[in-house]
This record gives C-alpha cells, structure tokens and sequence, in this order.
C-alpha cells in the first residue's frame, strides 16, 4: 500500500512510491496517538489551492478535476515532509503529527505506522530539497499568471509559508537550521513569482492577530504603563500585514545578509505566537540586538522596520522607534544619569530603543557617567524585558568592546547583525532611487560617472556609505541648476531638462595625492588672527 512522499532527490514527481516491503516492525491495526496540530494548517492549505487548480483546469475547456484535492494534499503532504527534514531531526512528536494528518487522508498503512515504521522507510530522509526548487503545482499556477496576468501564485505563496510555519512550530524552538530552510523556501517563491513578472497581490491592512497571545504576567521592579502611558493618548492603528512588511525588507537596496537574519527573527517569532496560540511551552529568549556596522548601511532604517515587524507579531504594543545616544543617556552630575536613562526608557516602552554609537557609553575618564549608565542600562533591561526591545548600534570592532563593560550585557545581547558596506553598484542603485523619487532622470554618462566617484572613494573606517550617496544626490542637484541658470543658458529650461542630470553635474573625485595637498593646504593656511 503506498505511502506519499515528497519529490525524489529534488525532482517534482508527485507520484508516491511505496513504504519498503521488507519492513520488519510490523504495523498496529489501530491509529496512533493523536497530534492534531497540523489538522487545521493542512486543511487552510489544500481547499484554496485545490480551488486554484480545479479553475485553472477549467479555463482550460476541460471539466474540473475530481482529483484536485488529492493531488494538493500530496504538495502539502511533500512540504510537511520537507520542512521536518529540514534539520534531520525527526521527532517522536513531529512524525505524530504527520501521521494523524495525513494518515486518514490516504488509503495507504500510513495511518497504522509509528516513528520508528516512518524512520526505518526512510520517508523523510532527504525530502529537504524539495524546498529548494518550485514543485510542477507552483510551476504551473505561475505559468498561468504570467499568461492570464492573475496572482494565484501569492495565495499559494502565503498558504505555503502560514502551513510551513505550522510545522515547524510542532517544536518546543524550532531549530536555526530549520528557520533557515524556511528563510530559503520563502525566498525561492518570491523570487520565482517577481521573476514572472507577477505583481504581489495587495493585502488588507487588517490586524494580523499579533496582539493574540497572552497577557504578559507583570514584572518586579517595572514601572507600571499607568507611569508612562497618558491618558489623552491617541488609539493605536492596527498592526501591519507582516507579510507587506516582509515586502519592504526586500525593497531595500544591498543588505542581503541583514535582510536574512531579520526574516531568522521573524521567523522565530512566528513560531512562538503559534505555540502561544495553541497554549504550548515557549522557550524565554532575548530579543534585543547589536547592529555593527559604518554610518549609512541602513542600521536606523532597519530597527524602524523591526519596531514595526515586532508589533505586527505581538512582541511590542506600540512598535515606535527611540532613538538616543551618549548625549542622551549620560548626565555631567551625580545622580542624573539614572534619570536621564530611564527617561529614554519611558518614552520607549512597547516599542524599540536604538543606542547609536553605544560604545560611547564605555568612553570616559574617572569622573565620566558612563559606566553608570551602562548599569541602569542592564537593569532596565532586564526590569522591562516584556515591554521593550533594545538595539545598540555601532562599528564593529568598538561594539566588541561595550559588549565587555558589563557582564550582563553579553547574556542580553545573544545576536549581532553585521551590516557591511554598500558596493559601488549599490550606491548607484541609491542614487538612482532618490532620483527617482524626486523625479530627477540621469543620463546614462552620468551613472557612470557616478560609479566612478563611488569607485575613488576610500572605503576606510567611518565610510558614510549611504549617506555618501544623498550628498552626491544633493551636490548632482545644486551642479544641475547652476549649470541651468548659468550665463551660457539663457531662456527658460524646458521640462526635461529641468529633470535631466547629466554627467558634468557629478563632481570629481580627487586623487588621493590632490587631497593631501588639499588637506596640507588648510593646515597651512593663515587664520584670520595670523593674518
């Protein structure tokens, strides 16, 4: 009796082969336990997918297939495979769930099987990779929407993603490896949906179920939302579509790697508020991060999106962005800057507070707050651990450092996403987009001149990045109009040249030896009280 199964190696067959015949446990003739966890997600799968397919077999002249809906409970069946393959792990737990769910939904020995029959068949061994391609389903359905310009594919992408969510929940936390495959899976959608030229479908900005979970039990020593929280405080819109927030992580120019280390948060987060859901055990885990990087990766624009990706998950109520520094935690008397620290604290309690340049704090001499505020820092960290995240941001090598100040802080701090610096091509890509958002049009000269600016720049400690590339933007407008307004131009610009950026409005870069006699030139000159 056959037993479904995920695509061999890879391939997208569909048909599924037999449980070994030389199987020695023998099978028990009742069912076994009963794990009815992914009942609901597989069910919230099939019966729009198999909608999908059966009017997609009509718009083809056929009648609707009868076999529709098992033909879409064997993709389900071939993702549950492959996502508990995804760290070979394979629990007593995990198989459960799987035979309870589909053994009913097969006329096969799947519904007498146990574990060790599954283990020894060998059913799940290998069926991670049919995470790494799209299945002959998804092909076909994104065939039909870039020939009947329709978005089927989104809603298999998003009852893919909710199902794959649900099984890796069936773990108490899912492991790194597992959020990753489903990081991988998220990705090879996306991509092969944008690669047809498929628009996202919109997405209703309803509340996403974010603020479901549990009332956080009340913690010792935090200070009550009556103390921070006025009461002529306006209501809180509701929570952002995860997934339109998602969507604007991806937007973003370069940062691939931070862009999946926020989805690994992300993806965790989900798990947890489907456990919590479901009344299930969550491991206690920090959320609060490090952002290395050099001035303009993106570092502010990111914990503004992860402010909003936090509430959309329940893990904050606000999900408002505070940004601070040394000026702003550290007080020159005694006694202040406890005050001043928890201040910031207040004022971002159920949202997200960004330390920029943290490292700071550890500076000083031996009459320098600093340190204090480090240790009120730990403190309210700890005190207000359910009501705010923290991200303390820096360059690399100096976030090491205020790392080591405390010892609590390493304990508080468990991840550091690095944010490296942006490549020529990408700078380009920026300087493009605030083109475009002003509605400016350079010429094809002048992008290369651009990325040849871009190219000359010493890419040293402290490299503005980003904002290397508004300056130019900025400078690139100012050329343009002088140029424009210029003796030589007389009349009034038309339309298009008033938009137009041409490559003589990109200034040149000087060559390193012009800028030491530059620089040797201002240390020389006379000042006005030598002259």
């Amino acid at each position: 009796m056959a037993a479904p199964s995920g695509k061999d190696q890879g391939s997208k067959a569909s048909a599924p082969p037999r449980l070994r015949e030389d199987l020695r446990v023998p099978f028990r003739n009742t069912p076994g336990p009963g794990n009815q966890a992914l009942d609901s997600p597989v069910e919230a799968f099939v019966e729009p997918v198999a909608k999908l397919l059966g009017d997609l077999t009509s718009r083809t002249g056929r009648s609707p297939s009868a076999t529709a809906s098992d033909d879409v409970t064997v993709e389900a069946f071939n993702l549950v495979c492959a996502v508990l393959d995804a760290d070979e792990r394979h629990t007593d737990e995990e198989i459960w769930a799987l035979l309870t769910t589909f053994g009913p939904r097969f006329p096969t020995q799947l519904a007498y099987a146990t574990p060790a029959d599954v283990r020894k068949a060998g059913i799940l061994n290998g069926k991670n990779k049919w995470l790494g391609s799209p299945s002959t389903l998804f092909d076909l359905l994104v065939a039909a929407d870039a020939r009947d310009r329709t978005r089927n594919g989104w809603i298999y992408y998003r009852a893919a993603i909710s199902l794959s969510h649900h099984v890796a929940s069936l773990d108490m936390s899912p492991s790194e490896a597992e959020l990753r495959a489903l990081d991988s899976f998220r990705s090879m959608l996306v991509n092969t949906l944008e690669g047809a030229g498929i628009a996202r479908e919109p997405i209703a900005n309803q509340p996403s179920g974010g603020n479901s979970g549990p009332a956080r039990a009340p913690v010792e020593n935090a200070v009550s939302a009556e103390a921070v929280v006025t009461a002529n405080e306006p209501p809180q819109p509701p929570p952002e579509v995860l997934e339109e927030l998602l969507a604007e992580l991806d937007a973003l120019v370069g940062l691939d790697g931070v862009k999946r280390e926020v989805r690994l948060v992300a993806n965790l987060l989900q798990v947890h508020k489907l456990r919590r859901e479901r009344d299930l055990p969550t491991p206690e885990s920090s959320l609060h991060l490090i952002f290395a990087g050099n001035p303009g990766t993106g570092k502010t624009t990111v914990a503004r999106l992860m402010a909003r990706i936090y509430r959309s998950l329940g893990v904050v109520e606000k999900g408002h962005l505070v940004e601070t520094d040394r000026a702003g935690l550290v007080a020159g008397f005694v006694g202040q800057t406890a005050l001043k620290v928890t201040e910031v604290f207040d004022r971002a309690d159920q949202g997200v507070l960004l330390i920029d340049e943290a490292y700071a704090l550890a500076r000083g001499g031996e009459r320098d707050f600093g340190q204090e505020a480090v240790d009120t820092l730990v403190k309210l960290i700890e005190d207000r651990r359910d009501r705010l995240v923290v991200v303390a941001a820096g360059y690399p090598e100096e976030m090491a450092t205020f790392i080591g100040t405390n010892p609590g802080l390493r304990s508080r701090f468990p991840k550091t996403i690095v944010f490296d610096d942006y490549s020529n091509d990408e700078l380009v890509k920026i300087f493009e987009s605030l083109c475009s958002k002003n509605r400016y049009n350079p010429t094809k000269s002048a992008l290369r001149a651009v990325k040849a600016y871009f190219a000359a720049q010493e890419r040293t400690k402290g490299f503005g990045n980003g904002r290397v590339a508004r300056n130019l933007f900025e400078s690139a407008m100012a050329s343009q109009a002088s140029r424009l307004m210029g003796a030589k131009n007389p009349g009034t610009p038309t339309d298009a040249e008033l938009l137009a950026i041409e490559a003589a409005d990109i200034p040149k870069t000087p060559k390193p030896s012009e800028r030491f006699d530059a620089a040797q030139s201002r240390l020389t000159a006379p000042t006005l009280t030598q002259a």
